[in-house]
């Protein structure tokens, strides 16, 4: 038997997700069997900042690429919303899961039906802020950070009278119930690759053994949508957004592009084909970037 150790964060929805890989691999490779290795990151300790504060979304993997690089684990599992754009080569993704439902949700406090205006609005990053602004101007908001159970701990004792999360850690979380509304991708486009699970490796390692794990389209889109943010010089916590799918073979990218000084922003949509996801990400941002919707 061989042991595949597979990194994750220790958050709840983190040590979900790594489940995730684990029960493919115990269901699926006969002959590898999963042991998980939780760590805590820097991104996890720092809650007091916003992110593109402290170093951006980077802190929530640096210490699983140590890890990884040093021997320690096998593979990492991640959010792939939460990956830098640029990877170490040593360490490269090596799949894309099946995508989760990649809209974001108004989270209210429990037992409540009615949203209190009066308190602010949690939200954790600006790609939420000025798209949340453009459809209600007069509601404040105020940052928060923390796992999902901590910003609903802050939501139920009333420091907030709504949160902004992501449905697909809702539903992983089974907390499906907490959601009041659910914003379409129109309303609030996601950040890229909201909702897919990016496992990575190491280069030159044959992990074949996870093939059937990983889904072709969502793994198209990821790509157009990393290249999208990436052509934009935007890392994770930048106010970019990018959602791809694929619309009877074509492959169609919605892009929101707003500079970092300002609230105002740009979106669009490009089709193109599904050969060459990079492309199209690459001519919606530099489309978005000169102002041309």
């Amino acid at each position: 038997m061989y042991k595949i150790r597979i990194g994750s964060r220790e958050s709840r929805l983190a040590v979900i997700q790594s489940q995730l890989v684990m029960d493919y691999i115990t269901e699926n490779c006969s002959g590898y069997v999963p042991e998980l290795v939780t760590m805590k990151t820097t991104g996890d300790m720092i809650l007091d900042r916003s992110l593109d504060k402290v170093g951006g979304k980077g802190l929530f993997v640096k210490e699983l690429d140590r890890c990884l690089i040093e021997g320690k684990t096998d593979i990492s599992v991640h959010s792939l919303k939460d990956m830098p754009m640029v990877v170490p080569e040593e360490i490269p993704i090596i799949g894309y899961s099946k995508r989760e439902d990649p809209r974001d949700a108004l989270v209210l406090p429990d037992g409540t039906d009615t949203w209190d205006m009066t308190k602010p609005v949690g939200c954790s990053g600006k790609r939420r802020i000025v798209q949340l602004k453009k459809l209600y101007p007069d509601i404040e908001i105020k940052l928060i950070r923390g796992n999902v159970q901590t910003r609903l701990s802050k939501l139920d004792r009333g420091e907030y009278g709504a949160i902004i999360l992501a449905v697909a850690g809702l539903n992983r979380l089974g907390l499906s119930g907490r959601i009041s509304r659910i914003f379409s991708t129109e309303e609030i486009i996601p950040a890229a690759g909201q909702g897919i699970l990016a496992v990575q490796g190491k280069k030159d390692e044959d992990y074949s053994f996870l093939d059937g794990f990983f889904d072709s389209d969502d793994s198209i889109c990821a790509r157009a949508e990393r290249a999208f943010v990436q052509r934009l010089d935007g890392g994770c916590s930048s106010p970019i957004a990018a959602y791809g799918t694929i619309d009877n073979g074509r492959l169609v990218l919605h892009g929101l592009y707003c500079q970092e000084d300002s609230f105002d922003f740009v979106t669009g949509v490009d089709t193109g084909s599904t050969d060459k996801p990079e492309e199209l990400g690459i001519a919606l941002a530099d489309r978005l970037k000169a102002g041309v919707r």
